[in-house]
């Protein structure tokens, strides 16, 4: 099990390595020590490998992840798994804001809080944020799950396209072109099988979350609606 501490090596030397790994690497686990807030720790990663990093990370970490599993025993700064093609990324602390930018795939769990802009034009990727999240969460995002326990800030899913957010707490204010939706069957089997995968299976009532979505009068321009862009 390689092992690797950033207080005595360079970053560089870090992702090169793991950027060196094939599909078929019998180097499956792998543990970083010292990040202490280190920047795009993990970043780029396309190999099914596990990555454990012991403590805080700094801006990008597990960015445009594909296949790896990256563990962050710590909290992480600005982007965390932006662009993430597929793999897993679990935050076990708070994540600062544009957690998910624009991720295509895979799975990102952030046991704390979420900062500003989480899930912003994401894009497939579903996202279980067990604390609360800021403002300005799932801005035009296109497709995907965000799935938040706790509360969410001003102008939730604001341009939202035919992702689904599914919030337990409270809602400070939506955003253009968001609506509350009818909670279906289909959507709290969605839930309960997202909070299975962030191991909360059993612990969280899928029926105590609401369902936001998009009301989808923005699609096409139309210069009564002008005011809302």
């Amino acid at each position: 099990m390689p092992s690797f501490d950033l207080r005595s090596a360079p970053l560089r030397e870090l992702n090169r390595a793991l950027h060196a790994l094939r599909p078929d690497t019998n180097e499956t686990h792998w543990t970083v020590t010292g990040p202490d807030g280190r920047h795009a720790i993990a970043a780029g990663l396309d190999a099914p490998v596990s990555v454990e990093i012991e403590g805080n990370v700094g801006y990008y970490c597990a960015g445009m992840n594909k296949l790896a599993t990256v563990l962050v025993n710590g909290n992480a700064g600005v982007g965390v798994a932006e662009n993430m093609i597929s793999g897993l990324v679990h935050v076990r602390g708070d994540a600062s804001q544009s957690a998910g930018a624009t991720a295509h795939g895979g799975m990102l769990i952030i046991d704390g809080n979420a900062g500003a802009r989480c899930g912003i034009s994401m894009k497939g990727v579903d996202i279980v944020v067990k604390g609360s999240i800021g403002h300005m969460s799932a801005f035009m995002a296109q497709a995907g799950t965000l799935t938040v326990l706790g509360d969410a800030g001003e102008a939730l899913g604001d341009s939202l396209y035919e992702a689904k957010l599914y919030v337990r707490g409270s809602v400070k204010s939506l955003g253009a072109d968001c609506v509350e939706k009818e909670m279906r069957d289909e959507h709290l089997r969605e839930i309960a099988d997202k909070l299975a995968a962030a191991g909360l299976a059993g612990e969280v009532n899928p029926s105590e979350f609401r369902r936001y979505g998009s009301a989808r009068t923005l699609y096409h321009f139309h210069v009564d609606n002008a005011g809302a862009y």
